[in-house]
C-alpha cells in the first residue's frame, strides 16, 4: 500500500501533475512542464519516459524558441470526451480526444423549449451516431460535458429560473444524460461554456482575467478570473443581462424593469425592427443587413451596442478584466457593435479600468459552447482516469455536478 509521503505515492503525484498539465494544455514542450509544474528538467524527462512507454503519452518533434523540443500530448488512444450545446432552437454535439483534436461535430435545429424529453433523446441519439462514425468504443468515453440555456443551481442541480425553460422545471440535466449514456456528465451554463471554449480554443488564449459576454435570446456572461470559471456560491455568477439601465424600462421575464437584457436581447429588439422589416426577421438577417448599409438596423445595432456596453462597464468597474469577448449572434456584427461597446466603456467605466479592457468578437462563432462543453470535461476529470486509476464518483466531479 502506498503511505503519504512514501517514494511510490511521491511518484504518483508527480505523475498526475504531469498528465493534468499535458490535459488542461492540449500539448506541452517538456520544458514547459517543468515550469507549469514545478518539476526538474531530469524529473520531468524521466516521468515522459515512462508516460510515453506505457502508451498514455505521445512525444512528437517540434520547436521552441529556434530551439528543437519534443511536444509532449495525451495519447489519442487514452479516451474520448463529448459536448452537448443545447441552444433554444439547436443542438450540437462535438467528440474530441485528450490532445484537445476535434474528432467529429454536428449540429442540427431543435426547439429545446418545447419539450426536454425530446432534446434529450436527440442529444443520445446524435452522441451515439458521432461515436460509431468515428469508430470508438463506447468504453472510451470518459465524460459528457453539457450545456444548457441558464443559470444551474448548485444544490439541487436543475436550471435555477424555470422563466428561461419552463419545459424543464423539475429536470436534472446532469443526472438525466448520464442515465442515457451511462458515463459521468458535467453541467455548466452555456456563458461559462463560450468563456471556457474561447479561453482554451479561441480570443481568450493566454489571459487569465477575462469576461464572455452571450447576446442571443438573453444576455449572460461567463466569467474567468485567474484561470478560472467564477460560478459563484449559488451557481449564478455572472447574469449581468439582469443589471438594471431603467427603472421605468420593460418589464423583464425577471420581474424587474428595465434590465440590460430588455434592451439587448432577440425577444425584444426584434419587435422594434419587424414593423418595416417584417414578422419573419431574424438576429441573423438583422446582422447580415446592417452589414449591408441597412440602416435601420446598423441604428439597432449600434442602440444595443451602447447597452451592452453599459453593462461591460459595470464588469470593469468591479472585477476589472483584461479582455471581454462577444459572442451569440450579435457578434458578427464585428464593428458596428464591438466601437458603441467600446465607446460606452470608456464612458462609464473607470479610466484605469477602460485602459486596460480589450474589446472583441470571440473567434469561435457558435461553436464557443461545445467546445467549452469539451473544455469543462477536459479540465474536471480526474487524472487517475488517465492513469488507469477509479473514475470520480458523479456526485464529486465539480460544484455543478448535482
Amino acid at each position: 500500500m502506498e503511505t503519504p509521503g512514501s517514494q511510490s505515492s511521491l511518484h504518483r503525484a508527480n505523475l498526475e501533475r504531469v498528465v493534468r498539465a499535458v490535459r488542461l494544455a492540449g500539448s506541452l514542450t517538456q520544458a514547459e512542464i517543468a515550469r507549469a509544474t514545478g518539476l526538474s528538467a531530469a524529473t520531468v524527462s524521466n516521468i515522459v519516459r515512462e508516460l510515453k512507454d506505457g502508451g498514455t503519452v505521445e512525444v512528437t518533434p517540434t520547436s521552441a524558441g529556434g530551439r528543437r523540443a519534443r511536444s509532449v500530448s495525451l495519447s489519442g488512444d487514452v479516451g474520448i470526451v463529448i459536448g452537448v450545446d443545447f441552444g433554444h432552437e439547436h443542438l450540437r454535439v462535438a467528440v474530441g480526444n485528450l490532445a484537445h483534436q476535434v474528432l467529429a461535430e454536428e449540429a442540427e435545429p431543435l426547439d429545446v423549449d418545447a419539450s426536454w424529453a425530446d432534446g434529450f433523446g436527440r442529444a443520445e441519439a446524435l452522441v451515439n451516431r458521432l461515436i460509431e462514425d468515428i469508430g470508438v468504443g463506447r468504453d472510451k468515453v470518459i465524460g459528457v460535458g453539457l450545456g444548457v440555456p441558464g443559470p444551474i443551481d448548485v444544490e439541487s442541480g436543475t436550471l435555477g429560473s424555470t422563466a428561461i425553460l419552463p419545459g424543464w422545471a423539475g429536470i436534472n440535466p446532469r443526472q438525466e444524460l448520464s442515465r442515457r449514456l451511462g458515463v459521468p456528465v458535467y453541467v455548466d451554463n452555456d456563458a461559462n461554456l463560450g468563456a471556457l471554449g474561447e479561453l482554451v480554443w479561441g480570443s481568450g488564449r493566454g489571459v487569465k482575467d477575462l469576461a464572455y459576454i452571450k447576446v442571443a435570446s438573453g444576455v449572460g456572461a461567463g466569467l474567468v478570473i485567474n484561470g478560472q470559471i467564477y460560478r459563484g456560491p449559488g451557481g449564478t455568477a455572472g447574469e449581468i443581462g439582469h443589471i438594471t439601465l431603467d427603472e421605468s424600462g420593460p418589464v423583464c421575464r425577471c420581474g424587474n424593469r428595465g434590465c440590460l437584457e430588455t434592451f439587448a436581447a432577440a425577444r425584444y429588439v426584434l419587435p422594434l425592427l419587424q414593423p418595416s422589416h417584417g414578422p419573419d426577421l431574424t438576429m441573423e438577417r438583422v446582422v447580415e443587413l446592417g452589414q449591408e448599409g441597412d440602416p435601420g438596423c446598423r441604428r439597432v445595432i449600434a442602440d444595443v451596442g451602447r447597452h451592452i456596453g453599459s453593462g461591460v462597464a459595470h464588469l470593469c468597474n468591479l472585477l476589472n478584466p483584461s479582455r471581454v469577448i462577444l459572442g451569440g449572434n450579435l457578434a458578427e456584427s464585428g464593428e458596428l457593435v464591438i466601437a458603441p461597446i467600446r465607446e460606452s466603456v470608456s464612458r462609464y467605466a473607470i479610466p484605469s479600468a477602460a485602459r486596460q479592457l480589450t474589446v472583441l468578437t470571440g473567434s469561435l462563432g457558435e461553436r464557443a459552447e461545445v467546445l467549452g462543453a469539451l473544455a469543462l470535461v477536459l479540465s474536471e476529470m480526474g487524472d487517475g482516469t488517465v492513469l488507469g486509476g477509479s473514475v470520480p464518483s458523479l456526485g464529486a466531479l465539480s460544484p455543478l455536478a448535482g
